[in-house]
């Protein structure tokens, strides 16, 4: 067992070796990397600043951003030969930045711990779409003290309780496909789901939720996805529009990069998300609004913007390289956009049709007569999905 220490050995020398020495007491080797960017280490590390990146001390930003860099690499490549079964950093913000992107370039499944002081609040950049797993380090990562030391401690026996682990029991031989759901098309995806088990595929069900996307996109690059059914592409309207919940603007692009089949609608492209009602920034306060729950408040799409994310979504799916489908459901593209429902809006819908019908490349695009969540759209989807595996 063996575990790659990601630590900025300029300042944080002392807490580094502390875990270095807290790992190996528990039988686990350590290769300490030292990723620091300003004065020279106060630790000998395995792993010198040097081998990992020809940075430029004298900008402090893109130092980092070309640490992390090398981190992430030399990650991949330690992984890759065999000599690492985790990864495990402390840290400030910086550190917390470089580690967690040593930490995202592994697969899925492979420990990675970060005791970081920036635990709290929008982590979304340093988990990315992978199972990174943070651990808030209460005071700050600066010397050893009852709570510090303690911290750390435990994170030391967390990170040797996983690499130390017995292997699961493979779960089984299935092909796994990935769908995207949202509460507003989970009729859709609960129909298609079954119809692929019954198949003999196993589904994994994401969340768009901006994590859900990119987690269901890092899983489709790490080789694990034998296709995906992405009926819920609604994180693109919270990227155009600046909702809370987008993947940032490489959504719907790994599916067709990797050239796995793809199957996709338009689900949910009629909502932007914000938090609770009060949250919501002033520029729309004069727009459909509806409050889902105390904590989400939803807003429709206008004409304007549904245009615009059929063009976005016309120019991703024209990219692809493998089999791509999109599907068109003319009567609604949520629980919330049918008649006599808040965002039923047929001329906003008609605006994201007339973009996407147009797409160039070999994409099939299929229009049906029917919402997103009639069980003959949902079914239409499925067994496209399956013709094209």
């Amino acid at each position: 067992m063996a575990v790659l220490l990601i630590g900025t050995l300029d300042t944080k020398g002392e807490e580094l070796a502390f875990l270095r020495s807290r790992l190996r007491q528990a039988g686990v080797e350590v290769l300490l990397a030292d990723v620091g960017t300003g004065g020279p280490p106060t630790v000998q590390p395995d792993i010198t600043r040097e081998e990992i990146s020809d940075r430029d001390a004298s900008d402090r930003g893109a130092a980092v951003r070309a640490m992390a860099e090398g981190a992430a690499r030399l990650a991949k490549r330690l992984h890759r030969e065999g000599a690492i079964d985790g990864v495990l950093g402390a840290g400030g913000s910086g550190n917390t930045a470089i580690a967690t992107a040593a930490m995202r370039a592994l697969p899925v499944g492979v420990p990675k711990l970060m005791v970081s002081t920036m635990s709290a609040g929008d982590t979304r950049d340093y988990v990315g779409g992978t199972d990174v797993t943070l651990m808030a380090s209460v005071t700050d990562v600066a010397g050893l003290n009852s709570i510090s030391a303690q911290i750390l401690a435990n994170a030391a026996g967390a990170m040797a309780g996983m690499v130390g682990a017995p292997p699961i029991e493979p779960h089984g031989t299935k092909p796994l496909i990935g769908a995207t759901m949202f509460g507003v098309t989970t009729p859709c995806v609960d129909h298609a789901r079954k119809r692929l088990e019954a198949s003999g595929h196993e589904v994994l069900v994401f969340h768009a939720t901006g994590t859900g996307g990119r987690a269901m996109e890092a899983l489709v690059e790490s080789g694990f996805l034998a296709g995906v059914l992405d009926v819920t592409t609604t994180e693109l309207a919270d990227d155009l529009v600046g909702g809370v919940l987008t993947a940032g603007p490489d959504r719907l692009l790994a599916a067709g990069k990797v050239g796995i089949p793809q199957v996709v609608s338009l689900g949910a492209l009629d909502m932007v998300n914000f938090g609770a009602r009060a949250t919501v920034p002033p520029q729309f306060e004069q727009r459909t609004l509806c409050e889902h729950n105390p904590s989400v408040t939803l807003m429709r799409t206008t004409p304007d913007e549904c245009a615009e994310l059929g063009a976005r979504i016309a120019r991703k799916l024209a990219a692809a390289t493998g089999p791509t489908t999109l599907f068109l459901p003319l009567r609604g593209l949520s629980l919330l956009d049918s008649p006599g429902q808040p965002f039923h809006d047929p001329e906003a819908d008609a605006a994201l049709f007339r973009a996407l019908r147009t797409v160039d490349g070999d994409v099939e695009v299929i229009e049906m007569d029917c919402s997103i969540n009639d069980p003959a759209f949902a079914e239409a989807m499925a067994d496209k999905l399956l013709a094209l595996l």
